[in-house]
């Protein structure tokens, strides 16, 4: 399969689900701009981080990956499972490879990405330090293959004020300058003309509860999805993307096969038809 992008980088906002388009993120605009967005992608339910990053990592539905809150705080994925996360992938098709996984929310590095998978491992306990923190991690390691940044703030911020309401605007609006600052870093270093760019929400919030998440309200379970860098589409695609279908398109733009276990598939135009 053809390899279609150098490098992935995949970053996740946590809890934004589709109201960035009501915030000004001229950072995640531009990161996008000639590529794919939609803010109709459908997360999975309970739409609850450990499920919803679960099923984005493993490219199934969380009764097949079985994670939830509690599991991934407390237990390491197993890295004999069926249902292997895309970072596993990368990893078991070129061990040399240099991947990194930063996250504000520590079950993602503990307990949803398997032990030994990432060569490189942090984890912040403000969204802020993710800046510096890539910043040093892309000073050493230039040939990095994968990396996955996670930002907490914006679900702190709904749970605390409110989904949707203007505190949590703010925040999405202050995670936006996060985003520009390491992706300024990274085009610094050369590092982002050959890499596909995956921004996404795991879930967001509001819909049975002003302050909480976890129902199968659209508020709950619509997520917005994009996806930009070398040879992606900018036209419609089939709709809606699953946040599962993450997993299948970072494997695709490495040249990787994607396991059959998966249910994730790249959406249908997502990549121009010319490099298939």
């Amino acid at each position: 399969m053809k390899q279609l992008a150098k490098r992935v980088i995949v970053i996740g906002l946590d809890g934004a689900g589709n109201m960035i388009d009501q915030a000004r993120t001229p950072n995640i605009e531009a990161a996008l701009s000639g590529g794919f967005i939609t803010y109709s992608a459908q997360t999975v339910l309970p739409t609850i981080s450990g499920e919803c990053w679960g099923s984005m990592f493993h490219g199934v539905k969380p009764e097949l990956h079985g994670l939830n809150n509690e599991k991934a705080e407390t237990n390491k994925y197993p890295v004999d499972s069926p249902y292997p996360s895309f970072l596993r992938i990368v990893k078991e098709a070129d061990p040399t490879a240099v991947i990194a996984s930063f996250s504000a929310w520590k079950p993602i590095n503990d307990g949803i990405i398997e032990e030994g998978v990432a060569t490189y491992v942090s984890n912040v306990y403000a969204d802020k330090h993710l800046v510096t923190e890539v910043a040093e991690f892309a000073d050493k390691h230039s040939d990095f293959k994968a990396m996955f940044i996670q930002f907490d703030g914006i679900d702190g911020a709904g749970h605390n004020f409110g989904y949707g309401s203007p505190l949590y605007l703010e925040v999405i609006e202050e995670t936006d300058g996060f985003v520009g600052s390491i992706l300024d870093t990274l085009r610094a270093k050369d590092l982002l003309e050959e890499s596909l760019i995956i921004l996404l929400a795991d879930h967001g919030g509001g819909g049975e509860d002003p302050r909480n998440h976890g129902s199968d309200h659209p508020k709950d379970a619509t997520i917005f999805w994009g996806c930009a860098g070398p040879n992606v589409s900018d036209a419609a695609v089939a709709e809606p993307v699953l946040i599962e279908d993450t997993a299948a398109v970072v494997a695709k733009a490495l040249g990787l096969e994607a396991p059959d276990a998966w249910s994730g598939k790249v959406p249908a135009g997502l990549f121009k038809e010319t490099v298939e």
